[in-house]
Protein backbone atom coordinates (compact mmCIF):
# COMPACT_ATOMS: atom_id res chain seq x y z
CA UNK A 1 0.00 0.00 0.00
CA UNK A 2 1.87 3.41 -1.42
CA UNK A 3 2.66 6.40 1.38
CA UNK A 4 0.04 8.88 1.59
CA UNK A 5 1.67 12.11 1.05
CA UNK A 6 0.93 14.57 4.17
CA UNK A 7 1.03 17.85 5.21
CA UNK A 8 2.97 19.68 7.87
CA UNK A 9 0.19 21.28 10.36
CA UNK A 10 3.19 23.77 10.63
CA UNK A 11 2.27 26.01 14.05
CA UNK A 12 5.36 28.03 13.65
CA UNK A 13 4.32 29.28 10.34
CA UNK A 14 0.54 30.11 11.78
CA UNK A 15 1.91 31.85 14.68
CA UNK A 16 4.08 33.72 13.46
CA UNK A 17 1.50 35.28 10.55
CA UNK A 18 -0.68 35.83 13.97
CA UNK A 19 1.83 37.77 16.27
CA UNK A 20 2.15 39.83 12.81
CA UNK A 21 -1.69 40.37 13.13
CA UNK A 22 -1.48 41.41 17.29
CA UNK A 23 1.69 43.56 16.29
CA UNK A 24 -0.52 45.44 13.77
CA UNK A 25 -2.94 46.18 15.99
CA UNK A 26 -0.87 46.56 18.96
CA UNK A 27 0.14 50.02 17.18
CA UNK A 28 -2.50 51.18 15.81
CA UNK A 29 -3.70 51.12 19.41
CA UNK A 30 -0.83 53.23 20.54
CA UNK A 31 -1.21 55.29 17.52
CA UNK A 32 -4.12 56.38 19.11
CA UNK A 33 -3.06 57.41 21.70
CA UNK A 34 -4.08 54.04 23.87
CA UNK A 35 -1.53 52.20 26.71
CA UNK A 36 0.39 48.90 25.11
CA UNK A 37 -1.44 45.57 26.62
CA UNK A 38 0.48 44.18 29.48
CA UNK A 39 0.82 40.97 30.24
CA UNK A 40 2.45 39.37 34.04
CA UNK A 41 4.55 35.82 35.06
CA UNK A 42 4.71 35.02 38.07
CA UNK A 43 7.27 32.32 38.47
CA UNK A 44 8.57 30.11 41.18
CA UNK A 45 11.69 28.41 41.53
CA UNK A 46 14.17 27.80 38.73
CA UNK A 47 12.43 24.65 36.95
CA UNK A 48 14.27 24.44 33.74
CA UNK A 49 11.06 23.65 31.89
CA UNK A 50 9.03 26.54 33.61
CA UNK A 51 11.77 28.90 32.79
CA UNK A 52 12.17 28.57 28.92
CA UNK A 53 8.19 28.69 28.91
CA UNK A 54 8.02 31.81 31.14
CA UNK A 55 11.65 33.35 29.15
CA UNK A 56 9.78 32.95 26.00
CA UNK A 57 6.55 34.12 26.91
CA UNK A 58 8.61 37.48 27.96
CA UNK A 59 10.08 37.10 24.23
CA UNK A 60 7.19 36.98 22.53
CA UNK A 61 5.22 39.64 24.20
CA UNK A 62 8.32 41.84 23.10
CA UNK A 63 7.70 40.62 19.42
CA UNK A 64 3.93 41.61 19.35
CA UNK A 65 4.49 45.14 21.37
CA UNK A 66 3.11 44.00 24.84
CA UNK A 67 4.36 45.40 27.59
CA UNK A 68 5.78 42.68 30.31
CA UNK A 69 6.42 41.75 34.12
CA UNK A 70 7.85 38.72 35.50
CA UNK A 71 8.08 38.49 39.15
CA UNK A 72 9.83 36.05 40.75
CA UNK A 73 9.92 34.14 43.78
CA UNK A 74 12.19 31.28 45.54
CA UNK A 75 10.87 27.77 46.04
CA UNK A 76 10.55 28.48 49.65
CA UNK A 77 8.04 31.27 49.20
CA UNK A 78 5.21 30.67 51.66
CA UNK A 79 1.50 29.82 50.18
CA UNK A 80 -0.06 33.53 52.05
CA UNK A 81 3.13 35.25 50.36
CA UNK A 82 1.98 33.88 47.04
CA UNK A 83 -1.54 35.11 47.53
CA UNK A 84 -0.81 38.21 48.50
CA UNK A 85 1.24 38.71 45.54
CA UNK A 86 -2.00 37.56 43.61
CA UNK A 87 -4.27 40.17 45.38
CA UNK A 88 -2.01 43.01 44.47
CA UNK A 89 -1.66 41.67 40.78
CA UNK A 90 -5.58 41.23 41.29
CA UNK A 91 -5.87 44.84 41.82
CA UNK A 92 -3.26 46.85 39.68
CA UNK A 93 -5.60 48.77 36.88
CA UNK A 94 -2.13 48.77 34.21
CA UNK A 95 -1.91 44.93 33.95
CA UNK A 96 -4.58 42.89 31.76
CA UNK A 97 -3.72 39.74 32.53
CA UNK A 98 -1.15 37.42 33.95
CA UNK A 99 -0.41 33.63 34.35
CA UNK A 100 1.24 31.58 37.55
CA UNK A 101 3.74 29.32 36.16
CA UNK A 102 2.68 26.13 37.00
CA UNK A 103 3.91 23.33 38.73
CA UNK A 104 4.29 24.82 41.93
CA UNK A 105 6.18 23.39 44.79
CA UNK A 106 4.59 20.41 46.87
CA UNK A 107 4.10 23.02 49.54
CA UNK A 108 1.44 25.28 47.93
CA UNK A 109 -2.24 24.50 47.25
CA UNK A 110 -1.97 24.90 43.23
CA UNK A 111 -6.06 24.78 43.26
CA UNK A 112 -6.35 27.58 45.69
CA UNK A 113 -3.51 29.19 44.04
CA UNK A 114 -5.64 29.08 40.74
CA UNK A 115 -8.78 30.22 42.49
CA UNK A 116 -7.31 33.32 43.31
CA UNK A 117 -6.86 34.50 40.15
CA UNK A 118 -9.31 37.01 39.03
CA UNK A 119 -11.21 35.66 36.37
CA UNK A 120 -10.89 38.37 34.32
CA UNK A 121 -7.17 38.14 34.52
CA UNK A 122 -7.13 34.74 33.95
CA UNK A 123 -5.29 34.21 30.84
CA UNK A 124 -4.33 30.74 31.23
CA UNK A 125 -7.83 30.22 31.35
CA UNK A 126 -7.67 27.96 34.58
CA UNK A 127 -9.53 29.30 36.97
CA UNK A 128 -13.01 27.39 37.68
CA UNK A 129 -15.35 30.07 36.43
CA UNK A 130 -13.20 30.14 33.09
CA UNK A 131 -13.69 26.29 32.30
CA UNK A 132 -17.32 26.49 33.43
CA UNK A 133 -18.37 29.23 31.07
CA UNK A 134 -16.84 27.41 28.04
CA UNK A 135 -18.30 24.18 29.41
CA UNK A 136 -21.91 25.73 28.56
CA UNK A 137 -20.46 27.94 25.60
CA UNK A 138 -20.32 31.23 26.83
CA UNK A 139 -17.46 34.10 26.07
CA UNK A 140 -14.70 33.62 28.83
CA UNK A 141 -11.13 32.81 28.70
CA UNK A 142 -9.96 29.20 27.29
CA UNK A 143 -7.11 27.24 28.40
CA UNK A 144 -3.87 28.39 25.77
CA UNK A 145 -3.22 25.27 24.23
CA UNK A 146 -6.43 23.74 23.33
CA UNK A 147 -7.37 27.24 21.97
CA UNK A 148 -3.86 26.92 20.15
CA UNK A 149 -5.46 23.93 18.67
CA UNK A 150 -8.80 24.94 17.20
CA UNK A 151 -6.63 28.06 16.05
CA UNK A 152 -4.53 25.69 13.86
CA UNK A 153 -7.53 23.51 12.31
CA UNK A 154 -9.06 26.53 11.66
CA UNK A 155 -6.47 28.49 9.77
CA UNK A 156 -5.41 25.08 7.93
CA UNK A 157 -9.15 24.95 7.05
CA UNK A 158 -9.25 21.27 8.43
CA UNK A 159 -13.01 20.44 8.29
CA UNK A 160 -14.67 19.14 11.54
CA UNK A 161 -17.91 18.84 11.52
CA UNK A 162 -19.67 15.41 12.01
CA UNK A 163 -15.98 14.47 12.30
CA UNK A 164 -15.06 11.54 14.82
CA UNK A 165 -12.61 13.29 16.99
CA UNK A 166 -10.58 11.03 20.03
CA UNK A 167 -8.56 12.99 22.21
CA UNK A 168 -5.78 11.11 24.38
CA UNK A 169 -5.70 12.36 27.94
CA UNK A 170 -8.01 13.95 30.71
CA UNK A 171 -6.23 16.44 32.23
CA UNK A 172 -7.71 19.96 32.99
CA UNK A 173 -5.25 21.94 30.90
CA UNK A 174 -5.23 19.90 27.65
CA UNK A 175 -7.78 16.79 27.27
CA UNK A 176 -10.92 18.31 29.23
CA UNK A 177 -11.60 21.58 27.71
CA UNK A 178 -10.14 20.43 23.99
CA UNK A 179 -12.70 18.16 24.24
CA UNK A 180 -15.26 20.99 25.10
CA UNK A 181 -14.53 23.04 22.04
CA UNK A 182 -14.51 20.47 19.60
CA UNK A 183 -18.31 19.68 20.71
CA UNK A 184 -19.15 23.58 20.66
CA UNK A 185 -21.83 24.54 17.84
CA UNK A 186 -19.62 25.59 14.63
CA UNK A 187 -15.90 25.08 12.87
CA UNK A 188 -14.35 24.10 14.49
CA UNK A 189 -16.23 21.84 16.04
CA UNK A 190 -19.05 19.87 15.78
CA UNK A 191 -17.14 16.54 16.23
CA UNK A 192 -18.52 13.52 18.05
CA UNK A 193 -15.88 13.16 20.61
CA UNK A 194 -14.20 10.33 22.07
CA UNK A 195 -11.43 10.67 25.63
CA UNK A 196 -9.41 8.14 25.95
CA UNK A 197 -7.20 7.62 28.79
CA UNK A 198 -4.93 5.33 30.98
CA UNK A 199 -8.32 3.10 31.75
CA UNK A 200 -9.32 2.63 28.22
CA UNK A 201 -9.56 -0.60 27.02
CA UNK A 202 -9.09 -1.60 23.43
CA UNK A 203 -7.80 2.02 22.75
CA UNK A 204 -5.89 0.71 19.49
CA UNK A 205 -9.70 0.11 18.61
CA UNK A 206 -11.11 3.34 19.34
CA UNK A 207 -8.30 5.50 17.91
CA UNK A 208 -8.36 4.19 14.32
CA UNK A 209 -11.85 5.10 14.24
CA UNK A 210 -10.97 8.73 14.92
CA UNK A 211 -10.68 11.27 11.81
CA UNK A 212 -8.89 13.76 14.15
CA UNK A 213 -6.27 12.32 16.54
CA UNK A 214 -5.18 14.51 19.74
CA UNK A 215 -2.46 12.99 21.64
CA UNK A 216 -2.06 14.72 24.58
CA UNK A 217 -0.99 12.09 27.18
CA UNK A 218 2.90 12.86 27.91
CA UNK A 219 3.75 9.49 27.16
CA UNK A 220 6.51 9.83 24.17
CA UNK A 221 6.16 7.87 20.91
CA UNK A 222 3.23 6.00 22.11
CA UNK A 223 1.12 6.92 19.34
CA UNK A 224 1.98 3.87 16.79
CA UNK A 225 1.26 3.43 12.72
CA UNK A 226 -1.52 0.65 14.12
CA UNK A 227 -3.49 3.31 15.95
CA UNK A 228 -4.02 5.61 13.33
CA UNK A 229 -6.99 5.53 10.36
CA UNK A 230 -5.69 6.35 6.93
CA UNK A 231 -5.99 10.13 5.96
CA UNK A 232 -6.82 11.50 9.70
CA UNK A 233 -5.31 14.41 10.83
CA UNK A 234 -3.06 13.71 13.66
CA UNK A 235 -2.18 16.62 15.95
CA UNK A 236 0.98 15.86 18.70
CA UNK A 237 0.55 17.60 22.29
CA UNK A 238 3.11 15.97 23.90
CA UNK A 239 6.31 17.86 24.77
CA UNK A 240 8.90 15.09 26.76
CA UNK A 241 12.55 16.05 26.93
CA UNK A 242 14.07 12.23 26.48
CA UNK A 243 17.70 11.27 25.94
CA UNK A 244 19.38 12.26 22.98
CA UNK A 245 23.44 11.20 22.15
CA UNK A 246 23.02 13.43 18.84
CA UNK A 247 22.27 16.37 20.28
CA UNK A 248 24.60 19.06 22.25
CA UNK A 249 22.60 19.42 24.97
CA UNK A 250 22.23 15.27 25.22
CA UNK A 251 18.37 15.39 24.99
CA UNK A 252 15.32 16.46 22.93
CA UNK A 253 12.25 17.51 22.74
CA UNK A 254 9.80 14.39 21.96
CA UNK A 255 6.06 14.03 20.79
CA UNK A 256 3.14 11.54 21.84
CA UNK A 257 3.33 10.34 18.28
CA UNK A 258 6.13 8.15 16.69
CA UNK A 259 6.14 10.84 13.62
CA UNK A 260 7.81 8.56 11.09
CA UNK A 261 6.00 5.99 11.37
CA UNK A 262 2.44 7.49 11.67
CA UNK A 263 2.99 10.54 9.48
CA UNK A 264 2.51 8.63 5.93
CA UNK A 265 -0.75 7.88 6.61
CA UNK A 266 -2.31 11.08 7.53
CA UNK A 267 -3.25 13.70 5.60
CA UNK A 268 -2.03 16.43 8.31
CA UNK A 269 0.17 15.86 10.87
CA UNK A 270 1.69 18.30 13.81
CA UNK A 271 5.99 18.36 14.64
CA UNK A 272 7.37 18.37 17.20
CA UNK A 273 8.52 21.28 17.97
CA UNK A 274 7.18 23.32 15.44
CA UNK A 275 2.95 22.60 15.56
CA UNK A 276 1.00 22.83 19.23
CA UNK A 277 3.75 24.57 21.27
CA UNK A 278 4.01 28.48 19.17
CA UNK A 279 0.31 28.41 19.23
CA UNK A 280 0.10 27.87 22.72
CA UNK A 281 2.18 31.12 23.45
CA UNK A 282 0.52 32.84 20.49
CA UNK A 283 -2.97 32.38 22.35
CA UNK A 284 -1.99 32.98 25.17
CA UNK A 285 -1.07 36.92 23.58
CA UNK A 286 -4.75 36.63 22.05
CA UNK A 287 -6.01 36.26 25.86
CA UNK A 288 -3.88 39.07 26.76
CA UNK A 289 -5.27 41.52 24.02
CA UNK A 290 -8.67 40.09 24.59
CA UNK A 291 -8.41 41.09 28.09
CA UNK A 292 -6.53 44.61 27.19
CA UNK A 293 -10.20 45.27 25.30
CA UNK A 294 -12.71 44.21 27.54
CA UNK A 295 -11.10 46.51 30.03
CA UNK A 296 -10.58 49.44 27.78
CA UNK A 297 -14.52 49.20 27.43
Amino acid sequence: MENQTYQLLDGKKVSSEIKQEIAAEVEKIVAAGGRRPHLGAVLVGHDGGSEAYVGNKVRTCKEVGFESSLIRYEDDVTEEELLKCIKKLNEDPNLDGYIVQLPLPKHINEQKIIESVDPSKDVDGFNPINVGRLSIGLEGYVSATPKGIVELLKRCKIPTRGKHCVILGRSNIVGKPMSMLMMEKGEPGDCTVTVCHSKTQNIEEITKTADILIAAMGRPESVKANMVKRGAVVVDVGTTMVPDATKKSGRRLCGDVKFDEVAPLCSYISPVPGGVGPMTIVSLMINTLDAYKRRMK
